[in-house]
């Protein structure tokens, strides 16, 4: 009988060792082996394109990456690669008023994303992310433009980890 139970414990640690539980706060969804990230300067094929915006996206990703995932930053070849180009950053009338001038504007900023994991490549793609922001037409876009960037390019980087690593 002090046999069997002896058994019956090692079968039970086994089968408890053996159990593998894996949670993220973030939703993250990185293989295991996965230790590091690269994303490369993105570039921008846009007309016109705000001087520091292409900087400034990357970093927002970068940032986004280290503060929800456990990999280190590397400057290239990382296990898990981003690169893509600003293809669009521009502004048009969407909403008409009675006097036949606009009442709404719409910023709009789109990325092409390649996303390369050497971990897991069937994962791999190239995607178009596009988001805007509605404003007053009233109001100079200059004026407006930084913060609106900065709510579009939120929006976008969330997207493109939730398309990546993101477990949605």
């Amino acid at each position: 009988m002090r046999i069997l139970q002896i058994a019956f414990f090692g079968l039970v640690v086994l089968c408890l060792n053996s159990c593998r539980v894996s949670y993220s706060f973030s939703g993250a969804d990185i293989p295991a082996e996965a230790e590091t990230f690269s994303v490369d300067y993105f570039t921008s094929t846009a007309a016109l394109v705000s001087p520091n915006f292409n900087q400034q996206f990357t970093e927002a990703l970068k940032d986004l990456l280290l503060a929800q995932t456990p990999l280190d930053i590397v400057r290239s070849n990382g296990d898990i690669m981003f690169s893509g180009t600003i293809v669009k950053y521009e502004t048009r009338p969407v909403a008409a008023q009675g006097n036949q001038t606009a009442a709404l504007d719409r910023f709009t900023i789109e990325v092409e994303v390649s996303y390369i994991n050497r971990i897991e490549p069937d994962k791999n793609f190239e995607k178009r992310f596009s988001r805007f922001v509605d404003f007053e037409s009233q109001r100079n876009f200059s004026d407006v433009e930084e913060g609106l960037a900065q709510e579009i390019t939120e929006q976008l980087i969330q997207e493109i980890f939730n398309a990546s690593v993101g477990n949605w």
